[in-house]
This record gives C-alpha cells, structure tokens and sequence, in this order.
C-alpha cells in the first residue's frame, strides 16, 4: 500500500490555503498527530490557525477504527466549530479519501478531504466543507512528516 499518513503513527506539519465563498484565500498552517492501539483503533488530533487572520483556530478530535487488511474505516469526530461528526474513509493505492457529514446539523453540513501520496513523507490535502448542495469552504495544503529525533 505504501500509505504513511493515518496508517502508522506519527506527527504531521499542514500549509496551505483555506477558500471561503465569496473571499480571499487566506493562509492556513497546523499541525495532525496520529496514534494507534493494539485493538486497531486510531486517534488523530488536528489544529489548524489561520495567521494574519481574524479567523478562529479549528481544532479536531478523530477516533476510527480499521481492521487488519481492510481497505475501508469509519470514524467519529468532534469539530470544534460543526460539532459531533460521523464519517468513512476509503483507502486507495495512492490517495486516502474521507468523507463526514454533521450530526443533527439543520444546515446538512457534510465534507470530504482526499490526501494523495507524493513519497513517504508528504502527501497533497485537498478538502471541503458543503452546506447542502454548496460547497461553502476549501482547502489546499502539504502535509510533511516530521521527524521524531533520537
């Protein structure tokens, strides 16, 4: 498979642009830790800020679950700003694809973010967050894999 993000554990540093209907692109850094247990479960803590911004920092809580050899996982996850979120993702020989939708959300918020593999170290995030039928947000970053010194 190859895959380095979500599969094995490890720090994450995000940079990009983050698109909002109707504005500007404005810059978007952060940072996902990835952690597994022996029962198959994950966890994934992301923070993204928004510097030279007026914009609120996002913070996100990912619990899943994948099953040796399985291609496919579900997730639950608590956004900061949408609130509880239940998604699925789908792993494939280059890209890792997710998609959620808001729980008991009256707008019908849903997103999905593709992460394709560039080597083992970096991946290209593309995500965005739909309103309904309207794509209200986007985002265009790298993900770089840092290191852990001996």
């Amino acid at each position: 498979m190859g895959h380095t993000f979500l599969l094995q554990p490890g720090r994450w540093k995000i940079q990009g642009s983050w698109l909002e209907r109707n504005k500007m692109p404005i810059s978007v850094k952060g940072m996902t830790l990835v952690a597994w247990n022996r029962d198959n479960w994950f966890t994934m803590a992301t923070k993204l800020v928004f510097p030279g911004s007026d914009r609120t920092e996002i913070a996100m809580q990912y619990k899943g679950r994948m099953d040796d050899g399985e291609r496919q996982y579900s997730f639950l996850l608590h956004h900061n700003l949408l609130g509880q979120i239940e998604g699925e993702g789908w792993i494939g020989l280059s890209s890792i694809v997710q998609r959620y939708w808001v729980l008991g959300d009256k707008q019908r918020r849903s997103g999905f973010e593709t992460l394709h593999r560039l080597d083992n170290a970096s991946y290209s995030l593309t995500s965005g967050i739909m309103s309904g039928h309207f794509l209200s947000s986007t985002m265009e970053a790298s993900l770089e894999k840092l290191t852990t010194k001996s």
